[in-house]
């Protein structure tokens, strides 16, 4: 099998059920950024520091994969069965954020992204995360969007955060207070 089709050629190109859209439609663009994040999630996993949470983020990986099917699907044609999003999975999210935020100083004031080069690469797919989540939003104001998606999106952004700042401490980087000037 070929990695090419030639069918993308004129601009276009199908979803889950056969309809064929622009690839600049919303819906395209909305999946396109999860993908985008899900490499960057890739790119978090892979640092050193994150040796002990590959096993969730590989699991985060995966629901990821399930969005972008849930996304590339068209709700009216699809009869293709879809893997889903469950309410465990945010759950799941949840307890890993509290797990974090319990090991590191409290929160006082807003931080700027950065300390480390993992920590950066953390927050690069954070500020993904919160674009994919807006894209969803909007296209759910259109078409159907699984509810789930959109949740796990935004606690996902939150988890991503709770990680930079646990990587922030474990990597004994500085973490560096927004000080508006004012």
């Amino acid at each position: 099998m070929k990695i090419y089709t030639k069918t993308g050629d004129k601009g276009t190109t199908s979803l889950i059920g056969g309809t064929r859209v622009a690839k600049s439609h919303l819906r395209i663009e909305c999946y396109g950024t999860v993908d985008e994040l899900n490499s960057y999630i890739g790119l978090v996993r892979d640092q050193a520091v994150n040796t002990g949470r590959a096993d969730v983020l590989k699991e985060i990986q995966d629901r990821l994969f399930t969005m972008g099917a849930s996304l590339a699907s068209d709700p009216e044609k699809s009869k293709m069965k879809t893997p889903d999003l469950l309410q465990e999975d945010v759950q799941l999210l949840e307890r890993e954020i509290d797990a974090m935020m319990a090991e590191v100083p409290p929160l006082r004031a807003f931080v700027l992204p950065g300390g480390h080069q993992s920590v950066s690469f953390c927050h690069v797919a954070r500020c993904v995360c919160r674009r994919a989540e807006r894209l969803a939003i909007r296209l759910q104001e259109e078409a159907f969007v699984e509810e789930l998606v959109i949740i796990y999106l935004n606690r996902l952004s939150d988890y991503l955060f709770a990680l930079c700042r646990k990587m922030t401490y474990e990597l004994q980087a500085e973490e560096v207070e927004w000080k508006p000037r004012v």
